[in-house]
């Protein structure tokens, strides 16, 4: 059965749009890390994750069931054509039919995935890794190549990472920002990441700008 919503003359497929996944979030914000920082997207931020990160500031255990047909409609709302799929771990999903709607509606597509599971290709136009390796060294990394590896920053030896960055596009190496933590923490912990980076050839500093803006 097919059914057609795209006003494009091209045709969904009832399956997609009836395609079932755990939604924490839907808003429209700049990319506040990395390669894209100020670029306006689309987050939609699933539910559920395969790790833990002390942290990480989603609620990623707090989410609701949302069909592909309501998160297109929730999207299409924003006057905006990129769209970041984020968590949680998105790679957890099956993204192939929200990849055939919005690709068939002319959207660019973006992940941030933790890299445990490997994407199928084609999935999606820019791939950002951030390995959490420095926290679980017994995770394997499967997910080897992609357009940016960032990396947060704990203390960790860049070298961790000598067998994956070279199949990457830019490294970028991350403050460990610690919400329970006080402003001298966090400063002392930025300004180490900077040393690290001034040290190591190659890595550029990542922050999370979208925190001093008071945006989420």
């Amino acid at each position: 059965m097919q059914c057609g919503i795209s006003g494009e003359g091209e045709v969904d497929l009832a399956s997609d749009l009836a395609a079932v996944y755990d939604i924490v979030e839907i808003f429209h914000s700049v990319q506040g890390e990395g390669v894209h920082t100020g670029v306006p997207h689309v987050f939609i931020r699933f539910g559920e994750c395969n790790l833990r990160c002390e942290w990480c500031d989603t609620d990623f255990l707090t989410h609701e069931k949302m069909n592909a047909v309501d998160i297109v409609g929730k999207v299409l709302q924003y006057d905006c054509k990129r769209i970041i799929f984020t968590g949680g771990e998105p790679a957890m999903q099956d993204l192939w039919p929200l990849h055939r709607l919005f690709k068939r509606r002319g959207y660019d597509l973006s992940i941030e995935t933790n890299g445990t599971i490997e994407l199928p290709e084609g999935i999606v136009d820019w791939i950002c890794v951030s390995p959490k390796d420095q926290m679980y060294p017994n995770t394997k990394i499967k997910q080897r190549s992609g357009d940016e590896l960032k990396c947060v920053y704990v203390g960790q030896d860049l070298s961790l990472y000598d067998g994956l960055k070279d199949d990457f596009n830019h490294l970028f190496l991350q403050p460990c920002y610690l919400e329970n933590e006080d402003i001298e923490w966090n400063g002392r912990n930025f300004a180490l990441t900077e040393k690290v980076v001034k040290e190591n050839s190659g890595w550029r500093l990542s922050l999370q700008t979208h925190k001093w803006m008071g945006v989420d």
